[in-house]
């Protein structure tokens, strides 16, 4: 198995989080967020506490839950990322929009309209300020 080969912790990381992947698209939820919290765990080791691949890692987990209806768990992940983005990337990075979407996408799930819209506006602003005027995100 590929895992096997894997050279070193980050090769390892890497391979669970394209097994999270694969997992997630295939609908097998539970499977995913196991892989995907493998390569989160080998990451919070190896990588700095604010790093954005730690963010990312978050994102995907949230992603995860909030397919799987745990929405708690999703707004959870996402907060989470949400808050090492602040920390590691400029005040207006993509990315950021990114979480606050996702977290808009949860309370709208949730039925927090209020929430949802306020999250959902948060991420147009830096959309606004992020990406250029004719960038098909700012159309959806």
């Amino acid at each position: 198995m590929l895992l096997n080969e894997a050279s070193n912790e980050n090769d390892e990381s890497y391979c669970y989080y394209c097994l999270g992947m694969i997992k997630y698209n295939l609908g097998q939820y539970n499977e995913a967020i196991e892989f995907y919290q493998k390569s989160l765990d080998i990451k919070e080791k190896t990588l700095p506490p604010n790093d954005p691949d730690l963010a990312a890692s978050y994102n995907n987990i949230g992603m995860v839950y909030d397919k799987m209806g745990e929405y708690s768990k999703a707004l959870s992940s996402f907060e989470r990322a949400l808050e090492i983005r602040k920390i590691a990337l400029p005040p207006n990075h993509p990315d950021l929009a990114a979480s606050y979407n996702n977290m808009g996408e949860v309370y709208r799930n949730m039925g927090e309209h209020s929430k949802a819209l306020s999250s959902h506006e948060r991420s147009l602003e830096i959309q606004k300020i992020a990406l250029p005027p004719n960038h098909p995100d700012l159309a959806s």
